[in-house]
């Protein structure tokens, strides 16, 4: 352990899960287990889209691009972790700490603007049905896509720019299970509030504008379903939709949970939960929640199953 106020800390040390080393294989065939399925089901649904002409459409473009983040968002985090379950040596540096923190942030904010454009893509289809070929033009949707990646990519440079001014020298371990900017903040011996001021105002409001922006979206749809007059259209469109608004609701509320209001002291343990949820469940279930009941996936993945 560094000493106080005389070394700069350059290296942590990541204290994962858990303590307990006759947890430490158990949990390690766990994940390992989770992260397999999780990339199998991610870069799987990718490649059926990419194979079958007939998912070459807006949603399942977007729905490609959900599944690529979710992949990256997984594997910015769970590789360290099952290395550190079977490993004596936890130790990090400062800038592997930093690029895994970019990309799982990145990988965070990018999904959050996706969600708002998979919203809109149902509003239009739904409520203007007629209009859907003209407005998801092929150009827009890289244009819609194109914006939520330079957006999820820039907004986490401002935060790794702030982490420069910061110095670390009380301690070099991190009691979570990757390296968590609210945790780093925690070891610091400059003033960390700038930083966390700023990402509290930026959690918000993107957190807030883009939630409203999928509500409003969705609060439309549903009343334009409840007009239909056909069982089968109501059906399909309950169904896509239902999809949509469960993998919002995990990911908005682990997210508000973890930035907007965090949890301090013997209720930290609440925000490792929250963390684990979303760094490594909510990419495991996506595919699976988008996929198990869309009869066009499960079409295409029998063909190729047939082949």
């Amino acid at each position: 352990m560094m000493e106080a106020n005389k070394t700069h800390v350059i290296k942590f040390v990541l204290v994962g899960l858990t303590d307990h080393p006759e947890l430490q294989v158990s949990l390690f065939l766990v994940f390992l287990v989770i992260y397999l399925t999780t990339m199998v089901g991610n870069l799987g649904l990718i490649l059926l889209i990419w194979k079958d002409p007939h998912l070459h459409t807006p949603m399942y473009l977007f729905l490609g691009s959900l599944a690529f983040v979710d992949a990256c968002s997984s594997s910015s985090v769970t590789p360290k972790m099952l290395i550190n379950f079977l490993a004596k040596n936890h130790v990090l540096s400062l800038v592997e700490c930093i690029i895994q923190f970019y990309i799982l942030a990145s990988s965070a904010n990018t999904e959050c603007f996706l969600l708002v454009v998979m919203a809109y893509d149902r509003y239009v289809a739904i409520c203007k049905p007629l209009l859907y070929p003209v407005v998801m033009s092929k150009i827009f949707c890289i244009q819609l896509l194109g914006v939520s990646y330079i957006i999820g990519f820039l907004h986490p440079m401002m935060h790794v720019g702030l982490l420069f001014r910061l110095t670390f020298c009380r301690s070099n371990v991190i009691h979570y299970f990757y390296c968590e900017i609210l945790q780093l903040f925690k070891i610091s011996c400059t003033d960390p509030r700038v930083n966390i001021l700023l990402i509290f105002i930026f959690s918000v409001f993107i957190q807030t504008f883009t939630f409203i922006s999928i509500i409003v979206s969705y609060t439309l749809v549903l009343f334009t379903i409840l007009k239909k007059k056909s069982e089968k259209g109501k059906s399909k469109a309950f169904s896509t939709c239902s999809a949509h608004l469960l993998s919002v609701s995990l990911f908005y509320g682990t997210l508000f949970f973890m930035y907007v209001c965090p949890r301090s002291g013997p209720a930290e343990d609440y925000n490792k939960m929250y963390s684990l949820f979303y760094t490594i469940i909510i990419p495991l279930l996506n595919p699976f929640i988008y996929s198990l009941r869309n009869k066009e996936v499960m079409g295409a993945l029998r063909k190729i199953i047939n082949q």
